[in-house]
């Protein structure tokens, strides 16, 4: 299969919807998906479309915050590591080209952000949570 760089929506859908399948079958990941999404599965996948069309598509169809409904979630190092390890196949996978890249470098800009604020959290417990 020849693979083209990510542009359109429809690229966008394959590339979520694709690396969510993965991470619902995950042994480490799963469970943890599974737990806190439930039922709530298309709920999830569209915001996942409308987050990556933003941000690679430049296309604003996502106004969300993506970090507070981590904040919770008992999740470290090993499950971002994880969370990345199987993006980055997902998207080797199916897509190559400068967008295919910005998806990895930006997942990977995601997840060091994302454990920056949760060790701040953790460490800062009885300070109010505003991110």
């Amino acid at each position: 299969m020849s693979r083209t760089d990510i542009q359109t929506l429809e690229d966008i859908k394959m590339l979520v919807d694709t690396f969510y399948d993965k991470i619902r079958k995950d042994d480490l990941l799963g469970i943890i998906f599974n737990q806190n999404i439930q039922d709530r599965w298309p709920q999830h996948l569209n915001k996942m479309y409308r987050f990556w069309q933003t941000i690679l598509l430049e296309e604003y169809t996502y106004d969300g915050r993506p970090f507070p409904p981590h904040a919770h979630l008992p999740i470290s190092k090993i499950h971002f590591d994880r969370w990345l390890l199987l993006f980055g196949q997902t998207v080797d996978e199916l897509f190559e080209g400068p967008k295919a890249e910005e998806a990895k470098w930006r997942a990977n800009k995601m997840g060091i952000m994302f454990q920056s604020k949760l060790e701040y959290l953790r460490n800062n417990p009885n300070k109010p949570f505003l991110f």
